[in-house]
């Protein structure tokens, strides 16, 4: 399969995405690193959401809003606007321009087309709204990126869809017990150059699909701001101002990947991608450092695919047990503390590597995400803001205040991560419930599951 993807881009001139091994920005993105911006972690609905809103709500120029799907009257918020009402008052002073995938050509697949068709209907009925609906999409994939962008001003690009779809985004980081399961879920606010890319992507695929020119505005740099890149996947031969595609999101990850010394930080929804696997393998029987550690924290039960993740957490634990006979590679997962709590889904896809790297966007770690649908992160390489953003994570995972997992990272994996998952994951086998969130990953797969992330993504990534 590997071999499938290095000769399918080679053919359209990315081979090099493959060899990438240096840290370094992505040579092959489109857009290049911008100085000056101002970068925001938003965790969670709880936090995130009414940001939104409030942004919106504020726009002075325009709206533009791209996305996988989205729900009407989902509220940005406890008591917040619904997301239709936000838009259509806010359309009434200023454009609002929604780009929305076209959703699957069978009903077998979900959101289907006729569902979305209906969407649109309900969020433009009675107002201004303008909605693109984006069928330009590879077999079997989608359009997955989320993307808020408010007057070219700011942006906001993560995990988090403006949709109630397979479950409430508004969750907040305790997760407690509400009758539903939790969502765990990401984003970044940003300011200053950066966001013109930002812009400048939603254009060429409004134009695309409408044919209508909307115009990119620039953005003035903000003093000691960070230096943030916009990477972003999207298929060959999707849209003709692109033609040859962008993968510079997988370019990213196997330079950052590489390169790590000291340890590897993810949260993703899924964890198929051979060409990723591969990477962290090989750390893990080969660790370039004796305190090199990696935790993933994944969904218990992901919408789908979970044998093919939990086949690849397998081909992680046994080159762990290759590594030398320390225990440097721990899988995890969320639960809402409690009895009667359920799953928390993590849908957040974040990855730090050596507090010195830090991606955020809405690309999962399959072939789905890498290679067919279209995806945006950003990257930044700014050691503050990778080491805040990790503590920022660590304290509502392991439920510790910041001086306790302020130190050296293999310290608080060996002295926290490892411990705390192992006695969660037996308190709940024991009683069916526990007393805190995080959790080890259960039901790991060692044998003949271990194929099933790279038959997928052969099958249908392929």
């Amino acid at each position: 399969m590997r071999a499938h993807h290095r000769r399918r881009l080679a053919r359209i001139g990315h081979e090099q995405v493959f060899d990438a091994s240096a840290l370094g920005w992505a040579e092959t993105a489109t857009f290049p690193v911008r100085a000056g911006n101002s970068v925001e972690l938003l965790v969670d609905g709880v936090a995130a959401l009414p940001r939104i809103a409030a942004d919106v709500e504020a726009a002075r120029s325009h709206v533009h809003v791209a996305g996988w799907y989205f729900t009407p009257g989902m509220r940005l918020g406890e008591d917040g606007p619904t997301l239709a009402g936000l838009l259509g008052e806010t359309a009434e002073r200023v454009p609002v321009r929604v780009l929305a995938w076209a959703g699957a050509p069978l009903p077998l697949f979900h959101p289907d087309r006729g569902e979305v068709r209906e969407m649109r209907d309900r969020l433009v009925h009675g107002t201004r709204i303008e909605v693109a609906l984006d069928s330009k999409e590879r077999p079997m994939h989608c359009h997955h990126e989320k993307l808020v962008l408010v007057d070219d001003r700011i942006a906001y690009v993560g995990g988090i869809d403006l949709t109630s779809f397979s479950g409430d985004r508004l969750d907040g980081r305790g997760h407690d017990p509400r009758g539903r399961i939790g969502w765990h879920d990401a984003c970044v606010r940003l300011e200053g150059p950066i966001v013109a890319d930002v812009a400048e992507h939603i254009r060429l695929r409004w134009e695309a699909v409408t044919g209508a020119d909307v115009g990119v505005r620039g953005s003035d740099p903000a003093d000691g701001g960070v230096d943030v890149q916009f990477v972003r996947t999207v298929p060959e031969r999707v849209y003709p101002a692109l033609r040859n595609g962008e993968f510079s999101i997988l370019e990213s990850y196997l330079r950052a990947l590489r390169s790590a010394e000291r340890f590897v930080y993810i949260e993703s929804q899924f964890l198929w991608s051979s060409e990723v696997v591969t990477v962290l393998a090989e750390k893990l029987k080969n660790p370039p450092t004796d305190d090199f550690r990696v935790v993933v924290l994944l969904p218990a039960r992901p919408n789908n695919g979970g044998d093919d993740t939990r086949g690849q957490v397998g081909v992680l634990v046994d080159a762990d047990e290759e590594g030398g006979g320390v225990s440097r590679f721990l899988a995890c997962t969320l639960y809402q503390p409690g009895r009667g709590g359920s799953i928390v889904y993590v849908h957040a896809k974040i990855c730090i590597v050596d507090d010195r790297w830090l991606t955020i966007g809405s690309a999962n770690l399959n072939e789905h995400s890498l290679f067919n649908d279209t995806e945006a992160n950003v990257v930044v390489r700014h050691p503050a803001l990778a080491r805040e953003v990790r503590l920022r994570l660590w304290e509502e995972h392991l439920e510790r205040p910041r001086e306790e997992i302020d130190g050296d990272p293999a310290r608080v994996f060996d002295e926290l991560w490892k411990p705390l998952a192992e006695q969660r994951l037996e308190q709940r086998r024991r009683d069916g419930w526990a007393d805190g969130k995080l959790t080890l990953l259960p039901h790991v797969s060692r044998r003949t599951e271990a194929l099933w992330g790279p038959l997928n993504g052969l099958f249908v990534d392929g």
